[in-house]
């Protein structure tokens, strides 16, 4: 008898994790079991769910990427869930899934709103309810994001407990026992004249530890001198989510206003002292053009990293009698020294060696001259890679795609109009159809018409590319270091201790190749007769 029944799971969400939303979900739960297991022709293989989680994006959903992946193994044939905005808010993800899972042999069925995947016109009346769906989110993000923004405008505090205040119930209280090493920071930054890194080294020396992090650095030392609430004042809104479906947050660089209320709580810095630092500040900041410069300068900036403790390298430069000499060294070393422990016992420092650049170049072009052999291979690939970036020029091929599509939907209004007349489809229903065509038509003109604005850069483009391609050949020589090319093909270098004095050890990993070259170098010399010498190679995987 149980051959013969089809193979049933459900899948409930609910998108808090209150008491009264989990009591709902366990009621879901019961609810589908009972409801398939009294399934005369249904046996139940499992209730997936999820808790306190937003229906608008499924990635963060293991409940139901689970069930998705069990149903793909074949576990299962037909899936329950309640309602379509239950499943998801997103109408791509929703159309995706279920066609993923109906080509499977899957089906599935929303029981409030009567839709059956495996049903002829399931498709059509899924794609109406989950747009529906999607439209409901968006309303209710838009919703949230109003009170908030008049909580805000009230005074209300939308944030966590950070150094010198705590925060509860939107509202923020000075925290005492903080307070000293507040004022300490600002201090020694403005009336001593000393540097972020300098502050982070001493503070870390005194005993001090920062709010919710373990190691002061130059970065949190800057991020209190310009926070406002030390002064009094509150301004929110400096981070916003664009898109109410992958509720990522950006940064606020205009896109929103900001609300700032001046005076809003207990000041622990007096206004006096902050301006003179905020102007400490602009003094010592480096101008636009400075900035730019900096990026620039280093091609394997963020790109070598500690074998030792698997923190970044940063750059050290100094002014030699012999010339300059620029190394690298491990972030926490030059911060904290060798690796040692603190008053709590925890470590910091490291112990790794710092490299000179020149080394590292010289490994560079070593490694590029012992796996480039075929260097037609290699120019063949970086052309390729910037030509997918740029683009394949658009042919009028591509236009005809074009037109045929949008020739394609015209037929189809038409056919849903006479869906319509013969009683098929409703009035509401073709209304809502037609509107979806239209858009689809006005996507499609909108790309047509790129498509052809694009054609007329297709010759310079060409232009350019054959200039890029006269530099390439002048790079690939490795007659010279070219940091240009370093930079495009590096995707990090480890470097690890050496104990043996002028000697170095790293392994260099470049961009789409499987195996690394791991290196023992041994360098001496200063400035220009600085000399790096391959004491041993080997690829590693």
């Amino acid at each position: 008898m149980t051959k013969n029944k089809m193979r049933a799971a459900a899948y409930c969400r609910v998108s808090t994790d209150k008491d009264d939303q989990i009591n709902s979900l366990f009621s879901q739960r019961k609810y589908f079991a009972e409801y398939i297991t009294n399934h005369n022709e249904w046996i139940l293989i499992d209730v997936y769910y999820d808790e306190g989680i937003s229906g608008t994006q499924t990635s963060k959903r293991t409940g139901f990427n689970q069930m998705i992946k069990d149903a793909l193994d074949g576990k299962f044939n037909l899936i329950l869930t309640k309602e379509v905005s239950r499943f998801a808010r997103n109408t791509v993800d929703t159309l995706s899934y279920t066609r993923r899972l109906k080509e499977a042999g899957v089906g599935v069925i929303f029981t409030i709103d009567n839709i059956d995947t495996r049903d002829s016109d399931g498709e059509l009346r899924l794609t109406i309810m989950a747009s529906l769906a999607q439209e409901e989110s968006r309303k209710t993000s838009e919703r949230v994001k109003w009170g908030q923004q008049r909580r805000m405008e009230q005074g209300i505090v939308f944030g966590r407990d950070m150094l010198g205040y705590t925060v509860k119930d939107g509202i923020l209280s000075v925290n005492p026992e903080e307070v000293s090493v507040v004022k300490a920071i600002f201090h020694k930054y403005t009336n001593e004249g000393k540097g972020a890194h300098v502050i982070a080294r001493e503070l870390m020396a005194e005993g001090l530890r920062p709010k919710r992090i373990s190691l002061w650095s130059e970065t949190v030392i800057l991020r209190i001198l310009q926070n406002e609430k030390y002064v009094g004042d509150l301004c929110q809104k400096k981070t916003f989510t664009p898109d109410y479906l992958t509720h990522k947050k950006k940064y606020n660089r205009g896109e929103e206003e900001k609300i700032y209320i001046k005076d809003h709580h207990e000041a622990i810095i007096d206004r006096e002292l902050w301006k003179r630092t905020q102007a400490e500040r602009k003094r010592r900041s480096p101008s636009a053009p400075q900035k730019a410069r900096h990026s620039s300068r280093y091609w394997c900036s963020g790109k070598i990293r500690c074998g030792e403790c698997g923190g970044r390298f940063v750059s050290r430069t100094k002014k030699l009698k012999k010339g300059i000499y620029k190394a690298w060294r491990c972030y926490r070393a030059a911060n904290h020294g060798i690796l040692k422990r603190d008053a709590d016992g925890k470590e910091i420092g490291c112990s790794n060696n710092s490299i000179n650049e020149k080394a590292l170049l010289a490994c560079m072009k070593y490694c590029l001259n012992l796996v480039c052999q075929n260097r037609k291979q290699l120019r063949r690939e970086i052309l390729s890679s910037i030509q997918a970036v740029c683009g394949e020029p658009v042919t009028e091929r591509v236009d005809n795609k074009i037109r045929q599509k949008m020739d394609a939907i015209e037929e189809k209004k038409r056919k849903s109009f006479d869906a319509m007349l013969e009683g098929v489809l409703t009035k509401e229903d073709l209304k809502k159809q037609t509107e979806w065509y239209d858009g689809e038509l006005s996507r499609l003109r909108t790309l047509l018409a790129g498509k052809q604005r694009n054609i007329s850069h297709y010759s310079r483009q060409k232009e350019q590319m054959e200039a890029l391609e006269k530099t390439l050949d002048g790079i690939l020589s490795f007659r010279e270091d070219s940091e240009m090319l370093y930079r495009e093909m590096l995707e990090k270098i480890i470097v690890y201790r050496e104990t043996k004095r002028g000697c170095s050890s790293l392994v260099v990993w470049f961009r789409s190749l499987p195996f690394g070259i791991r290196l023992r170098i041994k360098s001496s010399g200063m400035g220009e007769e600085y000399h790096t010498e391959i004491l041993e190679s080997e690829f590693v995987s």
